[in-house]
């Protein structure tokens, strides 16, 4: 029998501590722990050892975004040995709950090693989800958010950015699964679009990641924008195709 998902939830407001509970229970997560600011959730990781953290931002003692950098900064556990530090053998996936969306959050978030960033207003089916997806290695951002995070690239590089030394390394194939994967396709819809099998492709992302040193495909989405090889035109006209042949 597989065993239950293991959340953290850190938010200082005990409702939206115990709605969580309640949402993720009812879908067959087990809430491991709370946490009433950042200082509790790094212990609480610790001692715990969840799968996922449910983090808020604005905590007293300290933030969210500080207690993400710190967890997932801690060595593991062969590396805690060496150095003599508490362990965390295997690195949580960080999910930043809050409800502002402000962009200095959304990319100090990233920036700290989240996951994912997803604004409180979420359904609980998109909540549940949402934990499910990061934990299987995927990554995620509110759609709102991503737009606004792909501007906030352009504007700082422009459509004349140079790309990245490291894209040398992907295959004509990574480059177009990469620009096609920071247009927002989903591993199914990269899988039409390419024709090929939808293992095919979740190997294509593995590379992509393995070759760049990128942790997730939020990173990915960023090095994409950042580097130049697709612009916020790109995917606004990309997506105005998909509408119109959908």
């Amino acid at each position: 029998m597989t065993e239950p998902l293991r959340v953290l939830v850190a938010d200082d407001q005990t409702l939206v501590r115990t709605g969580f509970r309640l949402i993720l229970g009812a879908d067959g997560i087990d809430v491991v722990a709370e946490a009433t600011n950042g200082i509790e959730a790094v212990e609480a990781v610790r001692r715990t050892r969840p799968d996922v953290v449910l983090m808020d931002v604005r905590m007293p003692e300290m933030d969210g975004l500080e207690a993400t950098r710190r967890i997932l900064a801690a060595p593991r556990d062969h590396d805690s040995v060496r150095v003599g530090q508490g362990p965390f053998p295997d690195r949580p996936r960080v999910i930043i709950l809050t409800t502002f969306d402000l962009d200095r959050y959304v990319y100090a978030a990233l920036s700290a090693g989240a996951s994912g960033f997803l604004l409180k207003d979420v359904t609980p089916e998109q909540l549940t989800a949402a934990v499910r997806l990061v934990r299987t290695g995927d990554a995620l951002l509110a759609p709102a958010i991503t737009r606004r995070l792909v501007q906030r690239f352009t504007r700082a590089g422009g459509d004349t950015a140079a790309p990245h030394r490291d894209l040398a390394a992907l295959t004509p194939r990574e480059l177009e699964v990469l620009g096609l994967l920071a247009r927002g396709l989903s591993n199914a819809e990269l899988a039409a679009r390419l024709h090929l099998a939808e293992a095919t492709v979740k190997t294509h992302v593995a590379r992509i990641l393995a070759k760049l040193g990128l942790r997730d495909r939020v990173q990915a989405v960023i090095v994409a924008y950042e580097t130049g090889l697709i612009s916020v035109g790109e995917r606004e006209a990309a997506q105005q195709s998909d509408e119109r042949t959908g």
